[in-house]
């Protein structure tokens, strides 16, 4: 879970240097980013599920990112976004692509739990 943490607010420094943000800037959204995490994988521990953390951690950035965004007249998407990019499912986009793909190989033959495993990665990264 720390290294995740740590990880998120490399992230975030990454995607806020992308959008050009200035240096001084910079502390806020890796901050956001990393009690966002954390947060996360607080509701994932408690057993509330990857999109319920999700949910948390983005609702938790956006309470956090608004006010000072606006007080500051800052971009909220370079900024909120900076924060949370890392929580994007890509592991469950990936698990999906590589599903279909092998489900467009095997067509006829393919197996249910195949179609299920789309299914459920599918719905987990919507």
């Amino acid at each position: 879970m720390i290294i995740d943490v740590v990880a998120a607010g490399c992230a975030a420094a990454s995607f806020g240097t992308f959008f050009s943000m200035p240096g001084r800037l910079l502390p806020f959204p890796i901050a956001v980013g990393m009690l966002a995490h954390a947060a996360r994988w607080a509701v994932i521990s408690a057993g509330g599920g990857a999109p319920a953390g999700a949910l948390v951690a983005c609702t938790l950035t956006s309470i956090l990112t608004a006010p000072i965004v606006d007080r500051l007249h800052l971009p909220f998407a370079a900024v909120a976004f900076s924060a949370v990019v890392s929580l994007m499912p890509g592991f469950f986009l990936f698990n999906t692509a590589a599903g279909l793909v092998e489900l467009v190989s095997i067509a006829p033959g393919a197996p249910a739990a195949l179609l299920t495993s789309i299914a459920a990665s599918g719905s987990t990264a919507f």
